[in-house]
């Protein structure tokens, strides 16, 4: 009964958008992400804000891969090739969003933590275009 319950689900997830299964998917991913740096910055201090993001960052890539490689990409390729490409796609996506983090927090004196709901915007797009043209590509 559940077997059945979990394949009908799995096909219809499956023929969804893969653009609509990314934003749900990394729409939960950012919520952990974001939930992580609110907890670090409120036990470090808001001056504390990029050291706040790094751990954000390191803490939720495990889960934002799995979640993306399974139930967005459906990719068959090995976890260790592709989740070294997923680091380096972050790689560039966190710089993306230090950068508008800095320039929010630091330089318009934005709150850093509306900087950063900011900065989420910009570096969703710039991972799923690394992630769908490199990391998982077919």
């Amino acid at each position: 009964m559940l077997t059945k319950l979990f394949y009908k689900f799995w096909n219809f997830w499956l023929r969804q958008p893969e653009k609509l299964r990314f934003l749900l998917v990394g729409g939960f991913n950012t919520v952990v992400a974001y939930l992580i740096f609110v907890v670090a910055l409120l036990l470090l201090g808001e001056g504390h804000y990029q050291l706040s993001l790094s751990l954000s960052w390191i803490l939720s890539s495990f889960i934002s891969f799995s979640l993306m490689k399974i139930f967005v990409f459906h990719s068959k390729g090995g976890w260790g090739s592709e989740y070294a490409k997923c680091v380096a796609s972050w790689g560039v996506s966190y710089c993306v969003n230090a950068m508008v983090l800095e320039l929010f927090v630091g330089y318009l004196n934005w709150n850093a933590y509306f900087g950063q709901l900011v900065a989420i915007l910009c570096y969703m797009c710039v991972t799923y275009i690394l992630f769908k043209h490199f990391a998982f590509k077919a």
